[in-house]
């Protein structure tokens, strides 16, 4: 990170003792990564960006610690790992993100210790989840956060209900499964993060017939592209006539290379990082992996020129992207993205098909 106004930031960040503090550094860490956006290359613009994220989430998380100690709570009963799942996971975060995330924590000695690490973080996920929600984190509207009890276990819980996961296989099941795909460690304990992980890969091997339910998932959304290579805009609402980058361009690329990805085992978080270990791994070609790379960059750029709301305090964007944002060569850009975006959903569709039926 060159930037010396960002590495200042960044200093301060971590030496933030106040959540007031911490907030004006996520306002001026904003201002200066919207300022920096036309002159950075796009894959290097989002390397910095979240690394300012996860410096902001680290710090949050510790002031919670900080706060439960002085309020007499204590301290961490056990390690634990502060997970981040979603576009924190991916490392593809935008100016305006929500909160994904969870807690998995080592298994206490005794039921009594259970019940006491439970309680403790229980009280240290609201704690964390209130103060990012202060710096400007909207909790994620699917309730995919550590506050929820469901991603807060310890990590014999964490594996029972992988294992649910994977037995069940229904809709719900693959989709935490696909969440979880995208799971990274942000704070504590890497060992406990790479032994759920390690878990989830190893669950997955013993039941291939979930592959078939995650490709089912994984072609839910289409590229906005119609069979006469017109863009499929919105058609109704105070959305009507733009385009829904997130959902029918983002996420489209997201799934299918997260999909190639897990199924070969390759334990990558990002896409971009993910299409570089497929070329490894000798799944798609170089020339491959570079169309589908320059596709995402150009969708990863429209995200972050779509319109962003500063709502309540909090840092939104619903990814739909207006019509005079585009200009005529950025149009055609994006019809030609969206077609190697369909090449990609029908090649991981035919390689999928093709390893189930071996």
């Amino acid at each position: 990170m060159n930037d010396p106004v960002l590495v200042q930031l960044l200093l301060q960040i971590s030496a933030a003792e106040l959540t007031a503090a911490l907030r004006r550094l996520r306002d001026a860490a904003h201002s200066r990564m919207d300022a920096l956006f036309p002159s950075l290359p796009l894959d290097e613009y989002y390397r910095q960006l979240n690394g300012v994220h996860d410096a902001l989430i680290r710090r949050a998380v510790a002031l919670a610690e900080a706060e439960l100690a002085r309020s007499g709570t204590g301290s961490p009963p056990v390690p634990y790992a502060y997970l981040l799942f979603g576009s924190g996971g991916r490392k593809e975060q935008t100016l305006s993100s929500d909160q994904d995330s969870g807690i998995i924590y080592e298994n206490a000695e005794t039921e009594e210790k259970e019940l006491a690490a439970g309680n403790y973080f229980a009280h240290l996920s609201e704690k964390a989840v209130a103060l990012l929600q202060e710096i400007g984190y909207p909790p994620c509207e699917g309730n995919v956060i550590s506050a929820n009890p469901q991603w807060c276990l310890p990590e014999s819980r964490w594996k029972q209900q992988l294992e649910g996961w994977f037995e069940t296989a229904d809709w719900e099941s693959v989709r935490y499964l696909l969440i979880v795909a995208d799971c990274r460690h942000v704070y504590g304990s890497e060992e406990l993060f790479t032994r759920l992980k390690k878990h989830f890969y190893s669950d997955m091997l013993a039941r291939p017939v979930i592959v078939q339910r995650m490709l089912d998932n994984t072609i839910r959304h289409k590229m906005l592209i119609g069979v006469f290579g017109q863009l499929l805009k919105e058609q109704y609402g105070e959305d009507a006539g733009s385009i829904d980058i997130k959902y029918g361009a983002y996420i489209p690329m997201v799934n299918a290379v997260r999909l190639m990805a897990v199924q070969s085992q390759l334990r990558p978080t990002s896409t971009l990082e993910r299409l570089n270990a497929l070329v490894q791994a000798e799944v798609v070609t170089q020339e491959e992996a570079a169309a589908y790379s320059e596709a995402f960059l150009f969708f990863l750029k429209l995200r972050m020129i779509a319109t962003e709301n500063n709502k309540d305090g909090m840092y939104m964007n619903n990814g739909k992207l207006a019509n005079h944002h585009l200009t005529k060569e950025m149009i055609e850009e994006l019809k030609q993205s969206l077609k190697v975006g369909k090449r990609l959903q029908r090649q991981v569709q035919k390689l999928t098909l093709g390893r189930l039926k071996k």
